[in-house]
């Protein structure tokens, strides 16, 4: 399935996990067991899907499906470029009632790439979808600001949930540049439209107003949560401070304790569940190596151009190390 746009067409696979996991389960039992109890679990299988049918028949309802979703973020959010589009397929299939389980890994990254994500996800809830968030890992800071929409959160032991804080950070050479006698010149248009500066001298009311605009930032961030959460005591989570599993649980950041591969197998048992990755679709040169094989040359030009110029530099070292001692004694 191709989702069409001008210049990159997005190519949408499908697994049908029930399949997959039989598939292994059949495989495994092949290799290990007998005969007899080969044909035994045949059996059984040819059994449970002829009982599946048969109340499948019965009830008016339609069975419930279960759509899954993978994010693993970086600062950037990057993964929400698939992630709206699996949603958008999702939108304009699923019945109101099935469900959505987003895997999701991230440590959190800009505030708007991961508000986008947050947003993202509430559009599921929006079409009257059930959503459950899988964390095995990480979901903090913007991990958790797209976790918190969920109806469910679950995580594992160990995975680390919270930081629902904000921070920035930044490095300032003016004092270099002075000791260079570099001048530094920067013009604006509007008493705010730049405050604190990396080659600026910065003075305490550019500090002042840039906390500002971080504790703003933040009392967004915090009423984002409670929106989704309104359980949630803020001043013991809202502080930056992040926690495991466990205690997560106890301060009712997540729901429950379990991972994304017990959630599912459970699932399973009872529902259809499919799983979509999406891609960029491939250009001609790519499905033909073509790509790879421009790759490896350049990789090869770029090896071989850097050996080149170790050996001139190995050469050259001990001239230049001689020129450093000289200037220092001059400079003594």
């Amino acid at each position: 399935m191709l989702f069409h746009s001008a210049k990159n067409p997005v190519e949408l696979k499908v697994i049908h996990l029930n399949k997959s996991q039989q598939e292994h389960r059949k495989r495994l039992i092949e290799a290990v067991e007998d005969k007899n109890t080969v044909k035994k679990f045949q059996k059984a299988l040819a059994k449970k899907a002829k009982q599946k049918l048969k109340e499948k028949h019965k009830s008016k309802d339609k069975e419930k499906r279960i759509f899954v979703l993978d994010f693993d973020g970086d600062i950037k959010a990057s993964a929400v470029k698939h992630l709206r589009e699996e949603i958008s397929a999702i939108i304009s299939t699923a019945k109101i009632g099935d469900e959505v389980v987003v895997r999701l890994e991230s440590g959190g990254g800009m505030v708007h790439s991961y508000g986008l994500a947050a947003a993202q996800l509430v559009r599921l809830k929006d079409a009257g979808l059930t959503l459950t968030i899988c964390v095995d890992k990480i979901a903090a800071s913007g991990g958790y600001m797209m976790a918190c929409v969920a109806d469910k959160i679950l995580a594992a032991p160990f995975a680390v949930i919270g930081s629902i804080g904000v921070v920035s950070q930044m490095p300032n050479f003016n004092k270099w540049l002075k000791k260079h006698d570099i001048d530094y010149e920067m013009f604006t248009a509007g008493e705010y439209k730049r405050t604190v500066t990396m080659f600026g001298e910065n003075d305490d009311e550019d500090r002042a107003k840039y906390k500002e605009e971080l504790e703003q930032t933040h009392k967004l961030f915090k009423h984002f949560v409670t929106t989704y959460r309104p359980t949630l005591d803020l001043f013991k989570v809202a502080n930056g401070d992040h926690w495991y599993g466990k205690d997560a649980l106890n301060l009712n950041l997540v729901d429950e304790l379990k991972t994304s591969d017990a959630y599912l197998l459970e699932q399973m048992e009872h529902h259809q569940v499919y799983a979509l990755q999406s891609r960029q679709k491939p250009t001609l040169a790519e499905k033909l190596g073509l790509a790879n094989a421009a790759h490896a040359a350049v990789s090869s030009l770029v090896s071989t151009a850097t050996t080149s110029a170790i050996q001139v530099i190995g050469n050259k070292l001990p001239e230049v190390l001689t020129k450093i001692e000289q200037d220092k004694r001059l400079k003594v």
